[in-house]
């Protein structure tokens, strides 16, 4: 697959370069990220990738994530990824940055500084419109199911959201300052 999107690269004295969004992953170079996490009450929305994804086809994530382009900002890329993903926006509140490294599989590795987003719902009134190609299926799951799934199934979910689940037991983030 050819990808030509330009993403933000992190250099090694913090600045930001521009590299094309594969060759980042195949170099497993440090690149800016957004995750997003849309919840019920305790209900956490997670996402089942399309299996016509480049890497981690198939599997559980959280709500939705995805990386700015090059001349996007962290808010307007969660933005436009809840939209592309599953057809709908909501008022986002932002969360502290973490990073993580992880192999996604087909020679691909992800290393990522990832801002962290979270939004409040009301299920019932939320209309989710997963995109084909995109999302292959969603599903509202408790923690506790969650965890217990996550522990028995590990291989059902991708790097970065067992990563999340690990640093973050309670889904619970720091506001950002």
């Amino acid at each position: 697959m050819t990808d030509s999107i330009m993403i933000p690269a992190i250099a090694g004295d913090g600045s930001l370069y521009p590299i094309e969004k594969m060759q980042a992953h195949r170099d497993g170079q440090l690149h800016l990220a957004v995750s997003v996490f849309v919840f019920d009450g305790d209900l956490l929305l997670i996402q089942k990738r399309a299996s016509t994804k480049y890497h981690c086809a198939g599997l559980w994530a959280n709500t939705c994530c995805t990386h700015p382009h090059w001349d996007e900002t962290v808010e307007d890329c969660a933005e436009r990824r809840l939209s592309e993903e599953l057809g709908f926006t909501v008022p986002l509140t932002r969360h502290q940055t973490v990073e993580y490294a992880a192999d996604v599989g087909e020679g691909l590795k992800e290393h990522e500084r990832v801002t962290l987003f979270s939004a409040r719902v009301d299920r019932r009134t939320l209309h989710v419109e997963p995109v084909a190609g995109e999302v292959e299926e969603v599903c509202w799951i408790a923690p506790g199911q969650l965890a217990r799934q996550v522990r028995e199934r590990p291989e059902d979910f991708t790097p970065w959201f067992r990563i999340y689940l690990q640093r973050f037991p309670g889904l619970t983030f720091a506001d950002a300052a």
